[in-house]
């Protein structure tokens, strides 16, 4: 993908999943690559990649979400690219029986988490002159999902955050999109099977929920952040793109 060479990425959510998957299409482009989360599996990723390294970074933690920035800089001297994706799903259960705990805990990680990344992020990006931020939101941030409200909410306010900060920041030469994945085959979906009142059944209607046949894969989720970082999408700012076999366009 043109342009993605040499560049520094910062990966939060980075050990797994469409993180993991992200880090791996990277470094094969030829990127440094920054992979922050809380899972110590990020470190044996790290070990594993050509030019990378983890920092142990709890997203809720606004001094943890700095420190992780600085580290990148103090490293590579920038940061060029920051895929925001660290989420959880939380518990399932409608908004009424929801319990606060649980609407407390995915905002923090899905919501608070992203906003620290934005905030500090744009303050490295406007000193050195630019840079790019990819927001992962959800289709069940572009419509109606049952069980799950916090994370639908949070999904669907990153949305919104996603045209606002590309606004603001457009004249500063950073450009800000999200992703918007329908059910892809990782850790989170898995998690969320288990879960669920009827797993076989969750399951199953997984397998049909797409138009298009099949499961997406976290490397087709990758192939998108790889786009939308790049310079062919140099012009490409304040969207979500959908990664859905055709879900929201029903």
């Amino acid at each position: 993908m043109k342009g993605l060479e040499g560049k520094v990425i910062l990966i939060t959510g980075g050990a797994s999943g469409l993180g993991k998957a992200t880090a791996v299409r990277f470094d094969k482009e030829g990127a440094k690559v920054v992979i922050a989360d809380i899972d110590e599996k990020g470190k044996t990723l790290a070990e594993n990649l050509q030019d990378a390294i983890f920092v142990e970074t709890d997203v809720t933690s606004h001094e943890q979400v700095k420190h992780s920035i600085d580290t990148t800089v103090e490293k590579f001297g920038r940061v060029d690219i920051i895929f925001n994706n660290a989420g959880i799903d939380g518990e399932q259960k409608p908004t009424g029986a929801s319990s606060i705990e649980n609407w407390e805990k995915v905002r923090q990680i899905d919501l608070d988490g992203a906003f620290y990344y934005l905030k500090y992020g744009l303050e490295q990006m406007k000193k050195q002159g630019g840079g790019v931020i990819i927001n992962t939101s959800s289709t069940a941030g572009l419509v109606g999902f049952e069980n799950i409200p916090p994370y639908t909410a949070a999904k669907g306010a990153l949305v919104q955050l996603t045209k606002s900060t590309a606004m603001e920041y457009a004249e500063h030469g950073i450009r800000v999109n999200g992703i918007a994945p329908s059910v892809v085959k990782t850790a989170l979906v898995e998690h969320f099977i288990e879960e669920s009142e009827d797993p076989e059944a969750t399951e199953a209607q997984f397998n049909e929920l797409n138009p298009m046949p099949g499961w997406i894969q976290p490397e087709d989720v990758a192939a998108a952040v790889a786009f939308l970082a790049s310079d062919e999408a140099r012009y490409i700012t304040g969207h979500t793109l959908p990664i859905d076999g055709g879900y929201v366009a029903q």
